[in-house]
This record gives structure tokens, sequence and C-alpha cells, in this order.
């Protein structure tokens, strides 16, 4: 019998790791701390290289009520969703999330225009609720983020949170305090390598280390640009296995925030009833969506549907099996 052909590719880097969370020993608060990245190889394939730490799955929370929120999340997120530390410590006790993403979309100045000390008295409350990691994500005012989030930033020192997002544009003042109260910071950049890797000099040109950066590639959901956001993940993944440290850094990937603006997530089964259950298309629309970002390489997944959340766990258990 011929011998079986065996292709493996041997890498000169690994990804960077990054540490979400700092127990009381490290001056934080939560009761362990949680690891992402460390690849030696491309998604799952153990024989070429190390994969040290598995994804997570961060459940996505929002500091006030969303008026737009589709149907099949009203519902089966009821009785939570309009309260965020409830809603935090359902997300991991109920659904098995791994930490929390909080976005303070309240803060915008169009929205409700909560104050910066709302902000900061909810975070801290969410923090004291569950003993996970956190992830901070500002409203997408400049502005108001660069007003609000120093001040959250500050009041949580210590902690390690992951804060987000940097922009090119406007990244120095959120990148100042991640850098002075010892936390971690997302770098976003719309789907271009080159343009994310010049965010990731530019912000450790500031004096952020390499291992607390994370890009969010801001990928497209199922039918909205995936295929893109894929090969650019691809891409990049490729360049930092090969040496490239400026693009070695783990991923995170909005996949609830994406699935569920989603045209095919959102329309009611009334008004298509061809396209079938809309609770469950939206729910596949987000598992599908978050399998694909796990096969390009991502690191954390930000989801929002229990049952998603469930299911892409339970995938990412099967997927993590050595063989």
């Amino acid at each position: 019998m011929a011998e079986e052909l065996k292709l493996v590719t041997t890498w000169s880097q690994s990804v960077h790791e990054m540490q979400l969370g700092a127990t009381r020993q490290e001056g934080g608060s939560r009761k362990a701390a949680l690891t992402v990245g460390g690849e030696g190889a491309l998604p799952f394939l153990f024989k070429e290289g190390a994969l040290p730490h598995k994804p997570l799955i961060a459940a996505e929370i929002f500091d006030v009520p969303q008026d737009d929120e589709p149907e099949a999340l009203r519902r089966d997120l009821k009785g939570i969703s309009g309260d965020p530390v409830s809603w935090a410590k359902a997300m991991i006790a109920d659904a098995g999330a791994d930490l929390v993403s909080l976005k303070l979309a309240g803060i915008h100045p169009d929205g409700a225009n909560t104050s910066a000390g709302q902000a900061v008295s909810l975070v801290k409350k969410i923090l004291a609720a569950v003993d996970r990691p956190l992830i901070v994500l500002g409203c997408g005012e400049a502005a108001r983020d660069n007003e609000v989030l120093p001040l959250v930033s500050e009041a949580t020192k210590g902690e390690r949170l992951l804060f987000g997002d940097a922009v090119q544009e406007n990244y120095k003042t959120l990148t100042a305090a991640c850098i002075a109260d010892g936390h971690n910071i997302i770098a976003e950049s719309p789907i271009d390598v080159n343009i994310a890797k010049q965010l990731n000099i530019l912000i450790s040109d500031l004096g952020m280390p390499a291992n607390r950066i994370i890009i969010n590639p801001t990928i497209g959901a199922l039918g909205y640009g995936l295929e893109y956001a894929y090969s650019i993940m691809e891409r990049a993944r490729n360049a930092a296995l090969s040496g490239d440290k400026m693009l070695a850094m783990p991923f995170i990937c909005f996949v609830g925030q994406e699935s569920w603006r989603a045209k095919e997530a959102r329309v009611p089964a009334s008004e298509s009833p061809a396209w079938g259950d809309a609770a469950e298309r939206g729910i596949m629309w987000e598992v599908v969506t978050a399998m694909s970002c796990l096969q390009a390489g991502a690191d954390i997944l930000t989801m929002r549907h229990p049952r998603a959340i469930k299911i892409i766990k339970s995938e990412i258990q099967e997927l993590m099996k050595r063989p």
C-alpha cells in the first residue's frame, strides 16, 4: 500500500497571548483570568502547531433597552434584557458564556444620553455580580466615547478589562487610558489587512504592549460580506504565523451584532412565510456566522441569543478535541 501523503505546514511565529481579567492576587477581583491567542497553527490543525487556548464566547448585553430588538430576541430574553446586571448573570449561569461584553449604547448623545457616572456605576455593578472578565464598548460616537470610556477605565483600574473600539482616526485617548489603567484594547479596522496592521503599529507606538491588543476585523454576517471578512482574517492570520508581529494579535468577532441586524434574522414569518420560523432563522444565522468565524481564526465571539451560545460552545468543545 502506498504510504499516505502527509502535508504539514511549519510556521515561524505564534499569535500573542492575551490575558483577560485579573484575580485578586493580580490586583483585580475576578475569580480567574482567561487567556486567548497563542496559536502556532491555523484553526484546529493540531498537527501543525500549538493551539493552547479554546475560543471564548462573550455574551452581548446593553446598558439600555434596544427599541429595534427582533421579536425572537425580545421573546427569549424577556424579563432580563431590561436589567443589564440580571442579563449578565443569566448569560453566564444559564447560557454558559465565558465572559460578558457590555455595550454602553445609552451614553450616545442622540439616544438616552446617560451620564458618565451612570456608566461607571453600571460597570462596577456588573463586575460585582459576575466573576468573569468584562468587555466594555462605547456607543460609537467618538467625542462621547473619549469622554466616558477613560472614566470607566480609571474606575476599574487593575481589572484588566477589554475596551473598544479604537479606530485609526480616533485611537489616542482610549489607548492612553488603557495603558495607564492596565487594560486591553480592541483595534477596529474596516475589513482591511493593511489598516489593521497600521493601527496596531500606531497603538504600539504609544506604548501599548502587543499582547494587550486584539483585532476587530469588522466582520459581516452570513450573506452580508462574511466571505470577504473570512478572507481578510485568513490573510492576516497567515501573515502572523509567517512572522509579521504587527498582525500577530488575536481576533474578536462581533457575531451577534452583525447577525441580528441581517434582514433574514429580523423579518417576521408573517411577512415572509416561505422563510420559515423567524426565531429559528435568526438563531441559525448567528450560529452559521459564528462557525465561519471560528474557522477563520476567531479567538473571541460576541454572541447574543442564549441557544446560539449553547450550540457554539458545544461545537467549540468538539473542535478542540485533539485527534
